[in-house]
């Protein structure tokens, strides 16, 4: 897959500034699109996955999927996967669960702890690589895709006009 080279970092110093961050993602997601969100437990996978679905305009619980393995979100037209492969023993635990199928044209997938199913996982469009930095957060977003190279020139277009997002409630 052709590297655009297009990456952002974005400060996170606290969890309401994850969210805005989830819901300006949200504004550039587009059909298609596999994203990797990865980082240490507690980097705030979970946090930004359920912003971006609550800016799509969900109602309903988001819960991580760290026990069901997937999560299915429908907003409007947009079919919106959200795995969490971090119990995973074995990669072909992937291809045993028949999630192959979800990566198409006409959803998205956010994938945490991809790493667990290397080899299997379909290639990202965008890798979000969340870290912690003292008691705040960093988010490194990196297009691998020209597809994620448009959710990444979105967003920062975005945030540099001052992103007017109203940061969800904490739940």
């Amino acid at each position: 897959m052709h590297s655009p080279d297009v990456t952002a970092v974005f400060d996170l110093p606290d969890e309401a500034a994850t969210q805005c961050l989830g819901a300006e993602l949200a504004q550039a997601l587009q059909p298609g699109l596999v994203i990797y969100l990865e980082g240490d437990l507690g980097a705030g996978k979970t946090t930004l996955a359920r912003a971006m679905i609550r800016a799509l305009g969900y109602s309903g619980p988001v819960k991580s999927p760290t026990y069901a393995l997937v999560e299915v979100y429908v907003v409007s037209s947009l079919y919106l996967y959200h795995f969490d492969f971090y119990r995973f023993e074995s990669p072909e635990e992937f291809l045993d669960a028949g999630f192959g199928e979800y990566f198409n044209d006409a959803s998205v997938c956010l994938v945490e702890w991809p790493d667990k199913a290397a080899g299997c996982v379909p290639a990202p469009d965008l890798r979000i690589l969340l870290r912690h930095a003292g008691g705040a957060r960093v988010a490194e977003l990196a297009a691998i895709s020209e597809r994620g190279a448009s959710c990444v020139r979105t967003t920062a277009s975005i945030r540099a006009v001052g992103s007017s997002c109203a940061t969800p409630a904490a739940r």
